[in-house]
């Protein structure tokens, strides 16, 4: 694997004013990285961006809008100068049986968690270089979950997509990063667009997720299994 030094790169966040999207800007900032928070929640942007730096722009759209692709993506180019990664950390959630799940949610969830980040990603590679692109799918795409039929569907439809991307893009030296982490204690669960969450034990802090998943994109790793977060 080609071992990659963040210094300088600069990243577009998908979710950058969500709780793993925000850490894991911090942890490229850290590293010396510029990084682009990019949301629908305007206010929260702001906020995020401002506890990471006075410096730290951020760019409101919404996965679920076509053309919001083209827009995040130049955006992006144009404050950092340029692109070089981008991590897909947003996302929604939907509990319940499958038959439960009206047509408003289930497309909402296709939009959001499997189109919109393709579209996301299709606009932006040919600027990325030798860059990056880091998925965060989660663990229900290599273990679907009753209660989750929909929302399993999509994050393994996205991992899918994340490796054979990685296949069509190896010539061209892009790295791109399935992560599959364990549940994460995001607030994810708290705010689904559809039926309640399930009791779950307590998950993985996200500030140790953003660690790890930083330091694959560094080790230059083109997938982190559930078992990668186990030591972070």
């Amino acid at each position: 694997m080609k071992t990659r030094n963040l210094s300088g790169s600069r990243t577009l966040v998908l979710g950058g004013s969500g709780a793993l999207g925000s850490r894991i800007a911090g942890e490229l900032r850290a590293r010396g990285g510029l990084v682009m928070l990019a949301g629908r929640d305007r206010s929260r942007l702001r906020e995020r961006a401002g506890e990471l730096g006075p410096d730290v722009p951020s760019v409101q759209f919404d996965l679920r809008q076509p053309h919001h692709a083209d827009h995040v993506v130049s955006t992006a180019i144009d404050g950092l100068g340029g692109l070089d990664g981008v991590v897909n950390a947003a996302g929604v959630v939907a509990f319940g049986p499958l038959q439960e799940l009206d047509d408003a949610a289930l497309d909402e969830l296709v939009a959001t968690d499997l189109v919109g980040p393709l579209r996301v990603i299709r606009t932006a590679v040919p600027h990325l270089g030798e860059g990056f692109v880091v998925n965060i799918t989660g663990v229900v795409a290599d273990q679907p979950m009753a209660g989750l039929a929909a929302y399993s569907a999509v994050k393994a439809g996205l991992s899918a997509a994340t490796q054979a991307l990685g296949r069509e893009l190896r010539r061209q030296g892009l790295q791109v990063l399935d992560a599959r982490p364990p549940h994460t204690e995001t607030g994810l669960a708290e705010r689904p667009i559809s039926g309640t969450a399930p009791a779950m034990p307590t998950g993985l802090d996200p500030a140790l997720v953003a660690r790890v998943i930083v330091d694959g994109v560094a080790s230059g790793a083109r997938e982190l299994p559930a078992g990668a977060f186990s030591g972070g």
